[in-house]
């Protein structure tokens, strides 16, 4: 029988573009979610609209219950619940989300022995960073003995083409400090700090990043316990968005950044500019991992790196590629697990070369 996927979120850019990586490799029937009936044109034969809200419970989990495969992509995260996967587990359907916040994140890993009860497998953090960056450090990890130190780098030119979602994200992350896992404790950290000047793959190249908080800042150090130090930073081309967003980080005040109003405002603004800059700078995206330790007792470095000219596609091949490997019963993993936890090596380089996602080593 033809598999189902509900993508809930899924008229949105990101959502879309994960429904668009799953068609193009899987024979499966996908169902999007929104709330609006805008999406209805133009929909592919395989891809139906569901006019949904998550509030709508009962509507909710009746689509649940009719997919083989729940994807969510109904962000930000900052502020989501669990509801949607409590709902999987208990009607034993797979799941897959885009999540990008660490408070999701925490929240969904206590679901973990449910999920195994329930032969469920739920992997979040789906994506590009998070997502496709976690197995980078995976694929460096393999290759050595003994990994003592992870520095993940991301840069984004503009807005990433995923809309006025990035923009909102970029400035929740920016409302409080963060612990991070250095020199084997955790210690706080204030957004966008510390600039690096890190050297990408073409087509970004060079370019400045700061400390930001990622999920993959608390599940790294769970993932690869002996790992003492975890580094993550986040910048934007063309530089002067760098600047600005330091301003916004360093200048504001601390009650200014928790109102919602000011959120939406910042977001708003930026949303505009990118509009205008995107057509200059492009909507790419770049990742570079760069992990330290031991290889037969000597201390080596090793990088490796991604990137696309669209993060929104970039981003849905991160997403589609774990629903594909679900769908095909190739990954399977009972519990809620991050990306690298989930996902093996052999089957993440494999997966990457049918996208022809190039994946650099040194």
């Amino acid at each position: 029988m033809t598999q189902k996927v509900l993508i809930l979120g899924g008229g949105g850019r990101i959502g879309g573009a994960v429904a668009e990586d799953i068609l193009k490799y899987t024979q499966a029937n996908i169902t999007i979610t929104g709330r609006s009936q805008k999406h209805l044109l133009n929909l592919h034969e395989r891809v139906e609209y569901l006019s949904l809200d998550l509030q709508e419970t009962e509507k909710l989990k009746y689509a649940i219950a009719q997919s083989n495969l729940v994807i969510h992509c109904a962000g930000p995260f900052h502020h989501r619940d669990t509801q949607v996967l409590e709902f999987c587990i208990e009607q034993g359907v797979n799941y897959v989300d885009v999540s990008d916040h660490r408070s999701y994140t925490q929240k969904a890993l206590k679901l973990n022995e449910k999920a195994i009860n329930s032969e469920v497998t739920a992997i979040i953090n789906t994506g590009i960073f998070p997502g496709i960056s976690n197995s980078l450090v995976r694929y460096l990890i393999d290759k050595l003995d003994t990994p003592e130190k992870i520095h993940l780098s991301y840069l984004v030119s503009g807005s990433g083409g995923a809309g006025i979602t990035v923009m909102r994200t970029t400035f929740l992350g920016l409302q409080q400090p963060f612990t991070a896992w250095i020199n084997g404790k955790w210690q706080l950290v204030k957004p966008y700090t510390e600039r690096e000047e890190i050297t990408f793959p073409h087509p970004e190249q060079k370019g400045g990043v700061y400390w930001f908080d990622m999920p993959e800042t608390v599940t790294l150090p769970t993932s690869f316990p002996e790992v003492k130090t975890v580094i993550t930073k986040f910048g934007s081309t063309p530089d002067f968005y760098n600047h600005l967003t330091w301003m916004t980080a360093n200048l504001f005040p601390q009650w200014l950044m928790q109102k919602d109003e000011t959120i939406e405002f910042l977001s708003q603004v930026s949303y505009q500019m990118t509009n205008f800059t995107d057509n200059f700078t492009g909507i790419g995206v770049a990742v570079r991992a760069e992990v330290t330790g031991k290889k037969d007792d000597q201390t080596v470095v090793y990088t490796s790196a991604v990137s696309h000219a669209q993060t929104t596609i970039a981003t849905g091949i991160g997403a589609g590629s774990i629903a594909q490997l679900l769908l095909e019963g190739k990954l399977n993993k009972p519990g809620v697990s991050p990306v690298e936890v989930a996902l093996p090596t052999e089957l993440f380089t494999e997966i990457m070369q049918s996208r022809k996602m190039n994946i650099s080593f040194q």
